[in-house]
């Protein structure tokens, strides 16, 4: 039966915000903005045959979920909306892949399909929890990695391959994504079972979980964070180029340059420049390149296309002399200790030791998460957008397109028409229209939510990814003070740097809090510097909380309105602990 539980919240769309409802159960949805992958508005091509829902109604058939059958997109305006949609026949919209209509999987023969099929859920859960970290590491990541060295191969010699081998590729890179997605879901899972089996144990060790405190959430927290994964082999690499450069008085000089730009054109006016950039920073983007200032989006070159990025974070070690040494071994021995205080007061007995057990499951999850993005979110995107990048250059010498990235505008279904009988469609012109369409898009502020807000769609799980369903609650009249979601303690005085692209990572400085719509990895090496972070999306578990826990800064996420009413300069007081952020003036 239909969704009749309290309506919380709706919006079906105002004159500065219309939407093209495709029929009347679309409203009855909670759509969300996407503003955690795509705040951005999306290309064609990316929410063709890479938007991270199309394997959603994947996930929700294999692991048998009571809460959902699908999770579906709704691009308003150019902005990214996704809804879960209940497992109810009342409730199925019809949804669209590759360009194609198609309705979520929901049993029709069985209206008890929802409650029977959470037993089932409960009872595999556990297995991808104990397993998944094996699983991960000897089969998983092996399989990933040869598929992402498959189109770097060819993406090393695009000028021999033909355009129509290109096209080949191309279906070889979308079958990637949607595997390589598949395993995302897995990791999802497996990482949720392993959180409820620690929170549960907690539990049931301290004689029932009305009994975790505040503080017991606190040390959850610090579990969850990782003193050994991709993100910090990234940094390690850097610091180890940053050192380089102290060592020389030539490369130190090509470095008092303030812009990448210009640094670059000093490491290349010399012979120990170029070799430290041919084999150095050359090295950083073959391994740790594969990531843009929003990891999903096909439109934002990756740091393997341009080093002028790498080279601004370079100098802003330099500048800070960071050293992630003591970093890491500070965050070892805080996992350690949290540890230690998670068994604080426990007997001992069976609670104890299924506790142990639990947490150490736990620690071996944990580094999945930033390990998951630099293969799945950010490497697979990345690397299909260089494909997309390398049939681009062959129609453009082709005298069919203007910019290799033009076909990034253009539909799947469209570039196939382009490859197969130019005559058949106008590309420059459709590409012109979407340019200026999305630069109109720009300047529209997306609700955070369009559709129906329930009680019972708000209990979807993922939804504490965007600060759901706290962010309705937030007062959004400022008053100089701005509420968002705690996900890192503490509390910090300092100046805020408002970043809106990779373009003003160089403005940066030491201590400043950091103010901005959302983070993923590319974003990592700011942490180093920055005393803080606010951000307008994102939930406890988005990349700048677990970030902002792991460098050990206060961080405030999910305020919705920070980057628009704080201003670069502005001095603010960040507090972590309660969610606040005030302007000082």
């Amino acid at each position: 039966m239909a969704d009749t539980s309290k309506v919380v919240a709706q919006f079906l769309g105002d004159e500065n915000f219309p939407i093209e409802w495709e029929n009347e159960k679309e409203k009855d949805l909670f759509w969300v903005y996407d503003d955690l992958h795509c705040p951005r508005p999306v290309s064609p091509m990316y929410d063709d045959i890479a938007n991270w829902v199309n394997t959603c109604d994947h996930m929700f058939r294999r692991f048998g979920t009571p809460f959902a059958s699908d999770w579906i997109k709704k691009v308003v305006n150019g902005y990214l909306y996704t809804a879960a949609v209940p497992c109810d026949p009342d409730m199925a919209v019809p949804a669209t892949e590759f360009g194609n209509v198609y309705y979520p999987r929901v049993p029709k023969d069985d209206p008890e399909y929802a409650a029977k099929i959470g037993a089932y859920l409960g009872a595999v859960l556990p297995t991808y929890g104990a397993n998944f970290p094996d699983w991960w590491h000897n089969r998983l990541v092996p399989e990933m990695a040869a598929n992402l060295k498959y189109l770097e191969d060819k993406i090393d010699m695009w000028e021999e391959i033909p355009l129509m081998e290109w096209a080949t590729i191309l279906e070889d890179a979308i079958d990637i994504v949607d595997r390589h997605w598949k395993i995302h879901w897995m990791l999802n899972f497996s990482q949720l079972s392993s959180t409820l089996a620690l929170r549960g144990a907690l539990g049931a060790a301290l004689g029932g979980e009305d009994k975790i405190t505040q503080k017991h959430e606190e040390i959850l927290g610090r579990l969850q964070n990782s003193a050994s994964d991709r993100n910090w082999d990234a940094i390690e690499m850097l610091v180890g180029l940053k050192d380089q450069v102290k060592g020389s008085e030539t490369l130190m000089a090509a470095f008092e340059n303030e812009a990448g730009a210009d640094i670059l054109a000093a490491l290349k006016s010399t012979e120990e420049g170029t070799r430290f950039f041919e084999e150095g920073v050359k090295a950083y983007q073959r391994e740790f390149g594969w990531h843009a200032v929003w990891s999903h989006e096909f439109i934002y070159p990756s740091r393997f296309e341009t080093p002028e990025p790498v080279l601004d974070v370079i100098k802003g070690y330099l500048d800070s002399d960071y050293d992630h040494r003591p970093v890491v071994a500070h965050l070892k021995e805080d996992i350690k200790a949290a540890s230690v205080e998670l068994l604080e007061g426990i007997p001992e007995g069976p609670e104890l030791e299924a506790l142990k057990a639990a947490n150490e499951i736990n620690l071996k999850m944990a580094p999945l998460t930033p390990d998951h993005h630099f293969y799945i979110d950010q490497g697979t995107h990345q690397h299909t957008r260089v494909v997309l990048i390398c049939i681009g250059r062959h129609l453009v010498n082709m005298g069919l397109l203007n910019e290799p990235d033009d076909v990034i505008y253009m539909k799947y279904n469209e570039l196939r028409y382009l490859m197969g009988d130019p005559s058949l469609i106008d590309a420059k012109a459709i590409v012109a229209e979407r340019r200026a369409t999305r630069a109109e898009q720009e300047k529209i502020r997306p609700p955070d939510f369009i559709g129906t807000a329930t009680e019972d769609q708000l209990q979807f799980p993922y939804l504490n990814l965007w600060g759901f369903p706290e962010k309705l609650q937030f007062d959004t009249e400022t008053k100089g003070k701005i509420e968002g979601l705690g996900v890192s303690p503490g509390v910090i005085e300092a100046t805020a740097k408002v970043v809106a692209s990779p373009a003003e990572f160089d403005e940066v400085k030491q201590g400043d809090i950091l103010v901005c719509q959302m983070t993923n990895p590319a974003w990592t090496p700011l942490f180093a510097i920055i005393g803080g972070i606010v951000c307008d999306a994102g939930g406890m578990v988005a990349h700048p909380a677990v970030m902002a826990r792991e460098f050990g800064i206060p961080g405030v996420t999910g305020t919705a309105i920070a980057t628009r009413e704080i201003k670069t300069g502005d001095r603010l007081r960040v507090d972590g602990t309660n969610g606040l952020v005030e302007i000082l003036g």
